[in-house]
């Protein structure tokens, strides 16, 4: 890795050559970075990298069993941690139809992997590919590593690169500086709401856990203050800040295994929150379809 790193980098830099020419690059340029990390600087043969396998950008194979479906996006799109876990939604989807229990994604600068146990996910991977020297932490997805079960915690984000989009978070106590809330000891990124990130007073309906992950205690609780109550109490809420509180809320109940609600034994607060993302337009982004 660390002798392929240079190499990587330089083609790396080819690659986003049209970014810094017309100020964009697409997605597919993302894929090629990807391409070039896994086969060059990582140890999958060229012929392990599948593309657009059953809707998913890229499906790695060993011996022709999937180990790894890795969501891409165009290079600089991931700036922000609601984008980074919107595109994980969309790449445990495609894993959970194809029984693959890794997933990735990645714009091309920063690479993010999380393994899939029943009942969850567990973060792998959080690494920058725009750094000098290789992250060891890519080991991690590599043939030999892939299979093998992680046994520290590792971190679940790197240091974003620029600016940051919505509330400010890129992930857990980054984007914030490591301001935590005084009752639930949780950074800003763990609240469906956020008036100044800032200001912990102005945090509403945590949800996540400090790791990112959906808190399966809290989340049904902030979905009932939203549409319902919750032991009596209403959250108060600008108007104009609900859509987006409630797309937060339904990626977590869409992780979480909540979303969508079907059946006649479907939680009622999960049945409400499905209703309100349809009436909105907001329910197909929220499930991935």
């Amino acid at each position: 890795m660390e002798q392929a790193w240079p190499a990587f980098s330089a083609k790396r830099a080819d690659r986003l050559a049209q970014q810094q020419r017309f100020g964009t690059a697409a997605e597919k340029v993302a894929e090629g970075i990807l391409e070039d990390l896994f086969t060059s600087v990582l140890d999958w043969g060229l012929d392990c990298f599948n593309n657009q396998v059953g809707r998913a950008d890229i499906v790695l194979t060993h011996l022709g069993i999937k180990r790894l479906v890795v969501e891409a996006k165009r290079p600089g799109s991931l700036a922000g941690w609601r984008a980074v876990e919107h595109a994980m939604e969309q790449a445990c989807g495609y894993a959970a139809r194809q029984k693959v229990r890794c997933v990735a994604v990645s714009d091309g600068t920063a690479l993010w992997a999380w393994d899939l146990p029943p009942g969850g996910q567990r973060a792998r991977v959080g690494a920058r590919l725009d750094v000098t020297e290789a992250p060891r932490a890519l080991w991690w997805l590599s043939v030999d590593g892939i299979y093998r079960v992680r046994p520290d915690a590792p971190e679940l984000v790197p240091e974003p690169a620029g600016q940051v989009e919505g509330d400010g978070a890129f992930g857990p106590g980054v984007a914030d500086g490591g301001l935590l809330h005084p009752k639930y000891r949780l950074p800003a990124a763990c609240f469906a709401y956020v008036g100044d990130r800032l200001d912990p007073r102005s945090w509403h309906l945590p949800y996540l856990r400090a790791d990112g992950t959906p808190d399966a205690a809290r989340l049904p609780k902030a979905v009932q203050a939203v549409l319902s109550n919750y032991r009596g109490t209403r959250a108060s809420l600008p108007e104009e800040a609900v859509p987006e509180v409630l797309v937060r809320l339904g990626r977590a109940g869409r992780l979480a295994g909540r979303l969508p609600a079907t059946g006649p034994r479907a939680p009622r607060a999960w049945v409400l929150l499905q209703e309100a993302l349809d009436q909105l337009g907001r329910l197909p982004e929220v499930l991935g379809d």
